[in-house]
């Protein structure tokens, strides 16, 4: 009798394993490697930052102990006042070195600083352009000292899409020359502009042809144009899956861009499955940052939202 029993107790255990789909098998097996790893972008809690609610220094605390993510992307306009301090000081800044403890402390790695409101690298004035590579350099040593790898920078310009692209190119590969001494890589995010049709940025890598430029392909930013009266309101925009894999085979990470989900938990505008796989096709093995950017959910669920969403689709495609 019990033999039987425990015979009918497996069977069924075994058939309902057997009605589940293996995809949702393979998500869920907690123990299977990803083919990449999750880092966490800082602008996905830019409004508690910029609302005063915790600052630059809190962030990789937070990160680790509040997601379990221990590889953290910064955005240099959250470091605020703080730019002056390691400009001048450099390697004995204090805002730096707290930093670098707290990280430490926690046993949190930093990946990458994203650089705007930094002057164009495309811009058609030489000296102007120069000027936007002097500026990026203190990023590039603050990078170094925090042991980052890599700064995002934008390639955005004035001019025809030819005359922005070797301009960009022309920029980049200065900054990129000064960066390689000191192993740090430039890359740079489809981030509206020219730079949102991949093509286009695509060809700008091949101009620039150096080994630490690259991409940055971010699974949201591929509008080209945007209603003036709203910029909001997209007039313009790129195949966001034809962009990834053109862009995919300069990159040096990746951003997990989400805004809204559905019930399931999916983004609701973006198919994850699809761009992971077009991710994996190019043997990238490096971070996918988490990049929330949505209104519907707060900062802190949004991350977690796309956290989860991420490892659903890795343990699919792993």
């Amino acid at each position: 009798m019990n033999s039987r029993r425990d015979f009918l107790k497996t069977f069924a255990a075994t058939s309902g394993m057997l009605a589940i789909s293996p995809e949702i098998l393979m998500a869920n097996d907690s123990s299977k490697k990803m083919f990449f790893e999750i880092s966490l972008a800082e602008w996905s809690l830019h409004k508690a930052i910029f609302g005063g609610q915790m600052t630059n220094l809190d962030f990789p605390v937070k990160a680790k102990k509040d997601f379990g993510i221990g590889i953290v992307e910064y955005v240099n306009t959250c470091f605020k006042s703080a730019t002056k301090d390691f400009k001048e000081n450099g390697k004995d800044s204090a805002y730096l070195k707290e930093l670098l403890m707290r990280c430490n402390d926690n046993g949190v790695k930093n990946h990458l600083i994203m650089c705007d409101a930094e002057g164009e690298m495309g811009d058609p004035d030489e000296k102007k352009r120069l000027q936007t590579v002097d500026n990026h350099k203190k990023w590039v040593e603050a990078a170094k000292f925090l042991g980052c790898k890599t700064i995002r920078v934008n390639a955005g310009g004035k001019g025809t899409a030819e005359e922005v692209a070797k301009n960009a190119a022309d920029g980049l590969a200065k900054l990129s020359e000064f960066a390689a001494t000191m192993n740090i890589n430039v890359i740079v995010e489809n981030h509206g502009g020219y730079s949102s049709n991949g093509q286009w940025l695509a060809g700008v890598m091949k101009a620039v042809n150096m080994k630490n430029c690259g991409t940055l392909p971010d699974f949201g930013n591929f509008c080209i144009k945007r209603d003036p009266a709203n910029w909001k309101v997209c007039t313009e925009e790129y195949d966001r899956y034809e962009g990834v894999k053109e862009l995919m085979p300069f990159a040096k990470g990746v951003s997990a861009k989400t805004n809204v989900f559905d019930a399931q938990g999916n983004e609701r505008n973006i198919d994850y499955v699809k761009l992971m796989k077009i991710v994996k096709s190019t043997g990238f093995k490096g971070y996918v940052g988490i990049e929330f950017e949505g209104d519907e959910l707060s900062e802190d669920e949004g991350i977690k939202a796309t956290l989860k969403l991420l490892q659903k689709v890795g343990g699919m495609l792993s």
